[in-house]
């Protein structure tokens, strides 16, 4: 039985594993002892449980628990030397009226625990760094650090005895006593983050790690609660410096747009920073320029570029995005002679600010400013703009901390903006390019009405083209080169100009495609010699191109397409049909042929081509029925077509727009004269009195004489290489267009004859009589045609 009370009394009781431990019954006698006793003074518990305690004391000794408590007595050890130890009694309580002692015992030497606890106690109440106070559980004051943080020279001893809240209300709120009380009743310690103001320093918010601690004795009675708290203010406020220059290096430069970027300076820096952020840049720097390295006048033109004021603040901006700045006070214009920041701890608005900028002095006054810093954006040494920085909201003015993280952060930006300036530099030099080797104006044809639109803001590959053709025909383009810059813009001149080169050559739509694949495909001429890896003829590779060939008189439109979105047809009715077209290869990949698909269009139809797909099953439904509504209108403009479609697909996000609508119209009847003739030489007269007679028709007598000469040679020729009947056609439209077509694939060449060959000046006279002239080939042989101007134009 005696084993297992020792048993349990080692288990069970308080401070069992830290010391040794007796327990006293209300007659002294020993009811409990546990394994740290025996170890002290030797005894096993059989030969001391149920004993008087006054046997275990070297003299006569007061034996009352009571008359013990903390003190120092003699005690005999089991092996005969005597033992001073110090004694730590409490009560215990007990069933009914009785009453238990819990006696402690520590060796009374230098190194008892009580010297070590007053030791502790005394560095940490009058020498450490942390903010230490001892609250009873009423959370009055009992002891506390004089000299710790925040209450250095504001706190004096009188404190002892007062309520917490009483000595430090800027630092207990209801929040902080609610959780100090929690820890008084449920005897779990707590930590957590506060923000207060200290006695020594009432103005101003500090940030705390707070720890508290319940103060138990051996019982487990809760006397009071232990408050340890460590200004963390300079930590925290490091720590979202370095947070801020981070997120400054992620959202500050997303693109390369001057403007983007300003603005971005002025949402990280507000509110993180200041209350108020307002950037300017060089009125050069919006076009791409800037000036030399070095200060700059003060005369300097800035505009406004960024703006950002707190969340819950009535600040309107002074200047919108774009609008100049009138004019700085001269602690601004300082910046930019010497291109050092600014930190102005109190703004006054007085009278420069009100001569030089009155419409922000009057928004500053009004809002309440009263701290600022200005900091010149520099980059490679050029200034860019300045960043202006206001405190409102904020009652501490700017410090030298907050002027340095200003810098560092405008540095950034600058780097920034100098990219996008530079960007911005080559893309309007890449657009210009691109817009001086697109067409102007599109030439005058009768074959369709033509409305176009070219919105490209950052591509320099896209372009378009109305090219006419003989017979009255006329040829539309639209392609896209993936890229931009110079050289984007560079290779779709080679493109346009090799297409239009080709155009005149009049080949079918899908032999043209053929031919510009081929170019596409590698270097030629001058850079055969390099290879892929040098970049020679890479460029042009995966180009897509739709080229499409509408015919006045026969109201036919072929098309063939190299990996482009199809085109969308509009009949006069409203109906829309995408025909099918075979997709083919971009030029330079994959391998051809291209296909070609034909389609008779009535008057009034409109052919619609495009960079991006116009076919609305490639939409999502509401971008579909809006596409249809626009494009289906008989009543709208091409123009104003043209318009709603490019609104619609801004408003999709695209940035970059190529579109071609042409309406198809048709030549009359009498525009046109058709005679099919037998392959007769002697037929020759006939043909050129058609042709009289419907010149005569046509009241262009003044054109017979050339006619007749060009009838009579083109027929010849014919009747000389084919074999079958000839036809001769006549077309009254902008220009008089003869045309011989044979079933025969020679085609007569220009020659410059001697004075004493007989013959081959039939063309050299021809091409001397006409505007122009040219072969065409077709599936059964070829056509001649030769264009004269009408009197009109003579």
């Amino acid at each position: 039985m005696n084993a297992r009370k020792d048993t349990t009394a080692r288990r069970g009781g308080p401070d069992t594993d830290r010391g040794a431990r007796l327990v006293l019954d209300e007659q002294g006698l020993i009811a409990e002892w546990n394994q740290a006793a025996r170890e002290l003074l030797g005894y096993p518990a059989e030969e001391v449980l149920g004993r008087p305690v006054a046997r275990l004391l070297a003299r006569e000794q007061p034996a009352s628990p009571a008359a013990t408590a903390g003190a120092t007595v003699t005690a005999r050890h089991r092996d005969g030397h005597r033992l001073d130890i110090r004694a730590r009694v409490s009560a215990l309580p007990g069933e009914g009226a009785a009453v238990r002692w819990c006696v402690l015992l520590d060796p009374a030497d230098g190194t008892a625990a009580e010297v070590v606890d007053a030791a502790l106690l005394t560095a940490l109440l009058t020498e450490s760094p942390l903010g230490v106070q001892v609250l009873d559980p009423e959370l009055r004051v009992v002891r506390l650090n004089l000299a710790g943080p925040g209450l250095r020279g504001a706190v004096s001893q009188e404190a002892i005895g007062r309520r917490a809240r009483e000595v430090a209300p800027g630092m207990v709120d209801d929040e902080t006593e609610r959780r100090l009380r929690s820890v008084v009743e449920t005897g779990r310690p707590m930590t957590f983050g506060h923000v207060g103001r200290p006695p020594a320093d009432p103005d101003h918010d500090h940030s705390y790690d707070v720890s508290l601690l319940p103060l138990k004795d051996p019982t487990g009675t809760i006397h009071g609660v232990v408050v340890a708290s460590q200004d963390v203010t300079e930590r925290q406020q490091a720590q979202a410096r370095l947070n801020l220059l981070v997120e400054a290096g992620t959202r500050i430069g997303t693109t390369l747009d001057v403007m983007t970027t300003a603005e971005e300076l002025a949402e990280v820096t507000a509110p993180a920073l200041a209350d108020i952020a307002a950037v300017e840049v060089l009125d050069d720097v919006l076009t791409g320029e800037a000036p030399p390295p070095g200060p700059v006048s003060s005369e300097a033109l800035l505009r406004r570029a960024g703006f950002r004021a707190a969340a819950g603040l009535d600040a309107t901006p002074a200047y919108s995005p774009g609008e100049v700045i009138p004019g700085y006070p001269p602690s601004f214009t300082a910046c930019l002679a010497d291109l050092q920041p600014r930190l102005i701890r109190e703004l006054r608005v007085d009278h420069e600010w009100l001569v030089h900028d009155p419409r922000r002095a009057e928004l500053l006054r009004r809002a309440g400013a009263h701290s600022t810093m200005v900091v010149p954006l520099t980059a490679r040494g050029v200034v860019l703009g300045l960043a202006s920085f206001y405190r409102i909201q904020t009652p501490d003015p700017f410090e030298e901390d907050d002027l340095a993280l200003a810098v560092e952060i405008g540095a950034r930006a600058a780097v920034c903006l100098d990219n996008a300036r530079q960007y911005t530099r080559q893309r309007s030099a890449a657009l210009t390019l691109q817009r001086s080797l697109l067409p102007q104006t599109v030439p005058v044809q009768n074959a369709v009405e033509v409305a176009w639109r070219h919105e490209s803001t950052r591509g320099s590959g896209d372009w378009f083209d109305v090219i006419p053709l003989s017979g009255a025909r006329v040829a539309l383009v639209v392609g896209h080169l993936v890229g931009h810059g110079m050289q984007a813009a560079a290779d779709m001149g080679r493109l346009r100009t090799a297409i239009n080169t080709l155009a005149a050559q009049d080949p079918t739509p899908d032999e043209l495609l053929a031919q510009l694949h081929d170019l596409a495909s590698g270097p030629t001429g001058e850079h055969a010699h390099l290879t892929d890896d040098d970049g020679a003829g890479a460029h042009l590779a995966g180009v897509t191109c739709v080229y499409a060939i509408y015919d006045p008189i026969s109201r036919r439109c072929t098309f063939a397409r190299a990996g482009h979105p199809a085109p969308v047809i509009v009949y006069p009715n409203g109906s829309l049909e995408v025909p099918g077209v075979p997709a083919g290869p971009p030029l330079g990949s994959d391998h051809p042929p291209y296909e070609t698909t034909e389609v008779e269009l009535p008057v009034g139809s409109t052919i619609a081509l495009s960079t991006s797909s116009l076919a609305p099953s490639d939409h999502p439904p509401e971008g579909s029925a809006r596409l249809r509504r626009i494009l289906g209108n008989p009543h709208r403009s091409l123009k104003d077509t043209c318009d709603a479609i490019v609104r619609e697909r801004q408003d999709r996000g695209e940035e970059s727009t190529v579109l071609l609508l042409a309406r198809t119209q048709s030549l009359r009847a009498d525009q046109v004269s058709t005679w099919t003739l037998p392959n007769d030489p002697a037929l020759v007269t006939t043909a050129r009195t058609l042709a009289v007679r419907q010149l005569a028709h046509w009241d262009l007598q003044e054109l017979e004489f050339p006619t007749e000469l060009i009838v009579s040679e083109l027929v010849t020729n014919a009747i000389r290489y084919a074999t079958g009947p000839i036809q001769l056609r006549l077309i009254h439209d902008l220009t008089l267009i003869c045309e011989v077509t044979d079933d025969s694939s020679t085609a007569p060449h220009l020659r410059h004859a001697y004075e004493t060959d007989e013959g081959g000046r039939g063309l050299f006279l021809i091409a001397q009589l006409t505007r122009r002239w040219g072969t065409r080939y077709t599936a059964r042989g070829k056509t001649i045609w030769a264009e004269q101007a009408l009197p009109s134009e003579l």
